[in-house]
């Protein structure tokens, strides 16, 4: 988006970190990244024991109750089966640089997923509240809409166009 504000007329984010430049202070990082307990989290350590973990990934037995626990069961198994471990310093230090004025010319929109376990709704509204969409929706469903309430997905989607 900070690279092609001239060429994206929207964007919708489900669920999803929506800061102005990333994640630049501790407050951001509370906000836009999901708190998880240790014991719910692979981490590898590619580069060496000694060294920082290079991915970490949900463990199974977690991914329901964290991403899908709304969705069909076979939605749920078959998102578990595709899930990758995701790169731990790329996602905790994402910054991007942009002048405010340029990126407010894109229209956001937020759908905020209610009963959502991994990026929980007062997580969400946080960064409704740093950084104002254009227009909020609601969803009562879990970090997964897209399994769990496609149609209904669909239609806020097309309502915000």
């Amino acid at each position: 988006m900070h690279q092609f504000v001239d060429r994206i007329r929207q964007a919708i984010f489900v669920a999803a970190t929506m800061l102005p430049f990333g994640l630049q202070t501790d407050e951001d990082k509370k906000d836009g990244l999901p708190t998880l307990p240790e014991n719910e989290i692979n981490l590898i350590f590619g580069t060496g024991a000694d060294d920082p973990p290079t991915t970490a990934a949900l463990r199974p037995e977690f991914q329901r109750e964290r991403l899908s626990q709304q969705s069909p069961e076979e939605e749920s198994v078959l998102a578990s089966m595709l899930m990758r471990p995701w790169p731990v310093t790329a996602i905790s230090t994402a910054s991007f640089e942009g002048d405010d004025e340029r990126l407010n010319r894109i229209k956001r929109v937020f759908i905020k997923t209610e009963r959502d376990h991994m990026l929980n709704p007062q997580q969400q509204d946080s960064m409704i509240k740093k950084w104002p969409p254009s227009e909020v929706l609601e969803i009562d469903t879990d970090h997964s809409p897209f399994f769990s309430a496609p149609e209904q997905l669909f239609n806020l989607i097309v309502k915000s166009l």
